[in-house]
């Protein structure tokens, strides 16, 4: 069916074309937010675990001893490890799938499209790690500066979706596209400032490891199973060289083959011709077996549809719903858990570290991601979205004062005492609470007349 319009609009089959177009996005926030939901459930049941009588369980069952072992070797360390630097290493994985594929084909492709979202994460990185610094630049707190400097993609998705059709749909891609280079930000922050006694020779090693699975890509191979083997090694010496073991994640994912099997041309030959030879069948148009004829028409169309879609789509299609319903659902459980009691509601809001932090995730992504957006249009660097107005623009950046998953998971790299760890995770907890309540509030008012 050609197109059609109506109303200046364009449809394709009946459906509007921008809707269209948009589906997979709202697919993908549709999960992110069910995933957000879900990892909300868990803080509250570490907090309630943390401050009840069972609280000594929750402490131990995260140091619980896990071994690793072949031929009289053994790895062995503690399932909080292990989910820290473990499954959170296949959830950067995931985020390096991501980032590959806007960089290729999506919101960062060109510079016109990736100007906006770019400049907002660096004001929105920026501006809120000076606030923590202005606090802290002289105490035990300072490592934190990273802290306020994340975005959780999960929990803006699922306040996107409860505003429904409020919010103009380029500016939940905007905030998203916003969120993967904030992600990309908080890996290189990770990988130059909190890793420590950096051995050379491990690191070498990596690079070798990593120079093989350039190979693999540029030799052709799509088959997952050498990027898992060499996969698994670069993160062994990603993690003994001294850097955060998570950094291997995003590394592996950039050597995943991005490119298809066979040519579009080829794909649409091929399947508008086994489309042209299916033929119905039966009075009602279905039976309980196809024909030779149509099986064949069918299995061509099948075996297309895998040849078209590349290595990296399918990984991360596969990948991701692991990764919003298991593997972060687990880290809030493992994490969030903080006794409340411990920090006195006075030595809170005094405490310069819980102001930098609270601040630096209210005040500064709204200040940083509003600030340096306006710039970048004003210079002529980057172009508004169609129907999004500035502010729109700072009703979001509120809403990604919301750190929660990357904030605890930085707060865990930079504090070895427990008594700042545990005032950071608080703070981060009323911080993203604050910036999803207004920000959320903000939005609603600013697209009201949608």
């Amino acid at each position: 069916m050609k197109p059609f319009s109506i109303d200046r609009r364009i449809y394709v089959r009946g459906e509007y074309l921008g809707e269209l177009l948009l589906k997979p996005f709202q697919l993908f926030a549709s999960i992110e937010s069910a995933g957000g939901i879900l990892m909300l459930a868990m803080t509250v049941i570490a907090l309630i675990w943390m401050n009840s009588p069972l609280d000594r369980l929750y402490r131990e069952l995260w140091e619980t001893g896990i071994a690793i072992g072949l031929n009289g070797w053994l790895f062995q360390r503690s399932l909080h490890f292990w989910i820290n630097e473990g499954l959170m290493t296949l959830f950067f994985f995931v985020v390096g799938l991501e980032i590959k594929r806007e960089i290729l084909v999506g919101e960062l492709a060109s510079f016109q499209k990736a100007a906006l979202p770019v400049a907002g994460a660096i004001g929105g990185m920026v501006v809120p790690a000076l606030i923590y610094v202005a606090f802290n630049h002289a105490d035990a707190a300072y490592r934190g500066w990273g802290i306020p400097m994340a975005t959780d993609i999960a929990f803006v998705a699922g306040t996107l979706i409860l505003l429904g059709s409020r919010v103009p749909p380029p500016l939940s891609v905007f905030l998203v596209s916003l969120a993967i280079v904030d992600d990309l930000g908080a890996v290189v922050v990770i990988a130059l400032f909190y890793s420590s006694g950096i051995s050379m020779g491990f690191l070498g090693l990596a690079g070798a490891v990593l120079g093989a699975l350039i190979v693999t890509n540029i030799l052709g191979f799509r088959s997952p199973l050498p990027y898992i083997l060499l996969g698994l090694l670069l993160w062994l010496c990603v993690y003994l060289s001294g850097v955060h073991a998570t950094v291997a994640g995003v590394l592996v994912a950039m050597t995943i083959p991005a490119r298809s099997a066979c040519d579009t041309h080829a794909f649409a030959q091929t399947v508008n011709r086994a489309v042209g030879e299916f033929r119905p069948q039966g009075e009602k148009g279905w039976l309980v077996l196809l024909d030779e004829g149509n099986e064949a028409a069918v299995r061509t169309l099948g075996s297309m549809v895998q040849c078209v879609r590349t290595p990296l789509h399918k990984i991360e299609e596969a990948l991701h719903p692991w990764t919003v319903f298991l593997i972060l659902p687990v880290f809030a459980l493992a994490n969030a858990g903080v006794n409340l009691t411990q920090i006195g509601f006075y030595d809170f809001v005094t405490n310069s570290e819980s102001i930098g932090i609270v601040l630096g995730l209210f005040l500064g992504k709204q200040l940083g991601i509003t600030a340096a957006s306006w710039l970048a249009v004003k210079a002529g660097l980057a172009a508004m979205p169609s129907n999004v107005k500035f502010r729109h623009v700072y009703g979001g950046a509120i809403l990604c004062g919301i750190g929660f998953t990357m904030s605890l998971f930085i707060a865990d790299l930079s504090f070895s005492e427990v008594e700042l760890l545990e005032r950071a995770k608080i703070s981060i907890l009323v911080g993203s609470m604050i910036s999803g309540l207004v920000g959320g509030a903000a939005l609603y008012l600013f697209t009201r007349n949608r």
